[in-house]
């Protein structure tokens, strides 16, 4: 039988404190480096369960040294003198048969069995993670050019050791948006609801009661984006969206108002529209505006008409990277493979064939 549950983070914790800090206060006491759990994974967002034991979870960690030869020596440390065990948990994985890619903890001692204390150089695996290096600084494109699901994965988990800075250097200078580039990813997340939020009334009107219910959920997940958004929050994967959500103050009031909207409830949609407009007036990021839906032209339905708020929020973009781009957003707006927003390199080539002014650019 396993162990009790332990969320993952705790379980980072207790690797560092129990096992591998003394490690190296033994070993290589004037070795500097950074501790931490950073980067993908459901326990970095404290949204881990005791199903998530199944896969790709157990006693994990970073450490972050910059001198290759010391990284050597700690790898070998780790790999002579790790305990098998840290709070009843196994230390070590195995490759998941048949799953490549995928790793199991190891149960049974095998010979196979790696820890999963990953040692690497800080700019090396923010590069793999973001494309760049943010003690290098952080320029608009950079910005625009990381998932909100890498950043968010960066700033979250945990550190628990890092005298010399830089890792907490990176986390705090990836905390969050320059007030242009919020600005600029604010308005083009309005704008996706723009573009479609009179469709919800038109396919219920036409007799396509799934197509309304389709598009009013992807209007759903795009407000919910939204909301984090006005909340300085990173936005992460599909799979917790809802859940991150359902963290944020005053998510409440909004629950029921989009579950409701989710079965194409016009109302419902245009007050959880209206709710989140209200918001976007407090933040001061652009002029306030009348937040009461209207209808469509002559057609009777009810929309918040969000273009509105998109100009207001573009009228106040002053960063000369923005001014001149169309208002299509972070690469995560306008994409959404899961593989391509996996690869730093692509979002990166993606996002910069996305500069050019065109048409709709700022003016």
């Amino acid at each position: 039988m396993p162990p009790p549950f332990l969320p993952g983070l705790d379980l980072a914790r207790a690797l560092y404190t129990d096992a591998v800090a003394p490690l190296l206060s033994a070993h290589l006491p004037e070795t500097p480096y950074a501790a931490a759990l950073i980067g993908p994974g459901s326990e970095v967002l404290g949204l881990d369960t005791e199903r998530s034991t199944d896969h790709d979870w157990g006693p994990r960690l970073h450490l972050f040294l910059a001198d290759p030869g010391d990284r050597a020596r700690v790898r070998r440390l780790l790999a002579d003198r790790l305990p098998d065990r840290i709070r009843g948990w196994p230390t070590r994985f195995v490759p998941a048969p048949g799953d490549p890619g995928v790793r199991l903890l190891d149960h049974t001692g095998s010979p196979e069995g790696r820890h999963g204390v990953e040692v690497a150089d800080l700019a090396a695996w923010c590069g793999g993670v973001l494309g760049f290096d943010p003690l290098r600084g952080v320029g608009t494109a950079d910005w625009l050019a990381a998932p909100t699901q890498r950043l968010g994965s960066v700033v979250g988990g945990a550190v628990f050791h890092d005298p010399v800075g830089d890792l907490t250097r990176v986390r705090r200078r990836l905390s969050w948006y320059p007030d242009d580039v919020w600005r600029y990813v604010l308005a083009c997340q309005w704008r996706r609801v723009a573009q479609v939020e009179p469709f919800v009334g038109r396919c219920a009107e036409a007799g396509d009661d799934l197509g309304a219910r389709v598009v009013a959920a992807g209007i759903v997940r795009d407000l919910l984006r939204l909301a984090l958004l006005l909340e300085r929050r990173y936005p992460p994967y599909p799979k917790w969206l809802g859940s991150a959500f359902a963290r944020l103050p005053g998510s409440g009031e909004l629950t029921p108002l989009l579950t409701r909207a989710t079965e194409a409830d016009l109302e419902a949609l245009a007050r959880a529209c209206a709710l989140l407009a209200e918001r976007q007036n407090r933040t001061g990021l652009a002029a306030a505006l009348d937040t009461r839906p209207r209808p469509f032209h002559s057609r009777p339905y009810p929309v918040l008409d969000a273009e509105r708020f998109t100009r207001a929020l573009l009228e106040r973009v002053h960063d000369p990277a923005l001014r001149g781009r169309p208002p299509v957003g972070s690469v995560d707006q306008y994409v959404d493979n899961a593989d391509v927003l996996a690869r730093p390199g692509a979002c990166r080539a993606l996002s910069g064939s996305a500069l050019g002014a065109g048409p709709a650019a700022i003016t």
